[in-house]
């Protein structure tokens, strides 16, 4: 009977281990990939900072969220919507790495090998979100200059956040890239999509001061509930929604994402760069 019962686990063992080693040993490339590039983690994090301070000082107080005591001026409120853009920008472009590796022939090579889909699309994933995550807890070293005082259950919850919105975009982002043999229609994509659909989070200006038409498209905004989640943790007070609503449609967001980038990956073939 123990026999039997140890035969009958090894293909199960076999089968994690046919998964999990791909695709670590991807996850591992990427995050060795994206720090030997130095002027990309500089870009990453000073477009955002410069980004934040500049849009904040500007508006400075000419903005005013809440009433009475509860008021907070714009750099405070444009806080999470940088930690955000950190977090969109490291994402997406972590996956632009997708279309090098198509034009090098090592997609190629790794497709061909015996390695299951799913280990291709779970590493990848996981180094563009290890590497989102990161970038974005760097920039919360920033939040004392915001107002934020940090307190236990923010410490637990933000990483969550930060991390959901990173895999969540990060999948977004594979998806995109797995179909396409330039960079170009890439960023194409990035200006006509993804952009739009950080300014349409609640990131720049208040949901409820929105008209009525885009307040429509920011309910309908699953990263409208990333920056509000984040709001809630580092503002409590100024969010729209409940906590327990926005991460709940975070995580479902990051599955459904997740189950995109799966798809794409087992509908397309890829073809040799020209």
């Amino acid at each position: 009977m123990a026999s039997r019962s140890a035969a009958l686990s090894r293909p199960v063992a076999s089968a994690s281990a046919g998964i999990l080693l791909p695709a670590f040993t991807l996850w591992w490339r990427e995050i060795v990939r994206f720090y030997r590039q130095k002027t990309r983690v500089v870009g990453v994090l000073a477009s955002p900072l410069l980004f934040w301070m500049v849009i904040g000082s500007g508006f400075g107080t000419s903005f005013r969220s809440g009433g009475g005591q509860g008021q907070q001026n714009y750099l405070d409120y444009f806080y999470p919507g940088a930690l955000i853009m950190i977090v969109l920008f490291t994402s997406i472009f972590a996956m632009m790495s997708l279309i090098d590796d198509r034009k090098e022939g090592f997609l190629l090579s790794v497709m061909v090998a015996p390695v299951p889909r799913s280990a291709i699309v779970l590493g990848k994933v996981l180094g563009g979100t290890t590497l989102s995550a990161i970038q974005g807890m760097i920039f919360l070293l920033f939040a004392p200059f915001a107002g934020v005082h940090p307190r236990p259950l923010q410490i637990l919850l933000v990483p969550a956040v930060v991390f959901l919105v990173s895999f969540a975009l990060t999948a977004l982002g594979f998806a995109i890239a797995w179909p396409m043999d330039s960079t170009q229609a890439f960023h194409g994509i990035i200006n006509l999509f993804l952009i739009p659909l950080w300014l349409l989070s609640g990131a720049m200006f208040s949901i409820t001061r929105a008209s009525g038409w885009l307040r429509v498209v920011m309910y309908m905004n699953p990263l409208t509930y990333g920056v509000d989640a984040l709001r809630a943790l580092l503002y409590p007070g100024m969010e729209t929604f409940p906590l327990s609503h926005s991460m709940a449609t975070l995580l479902l967001f990051s599955l459904a994402m997740f189950g995109l980038a799966f798809l794409m990956a087992n509908r397309r073939t890829t073809r040799p760069a020209a």
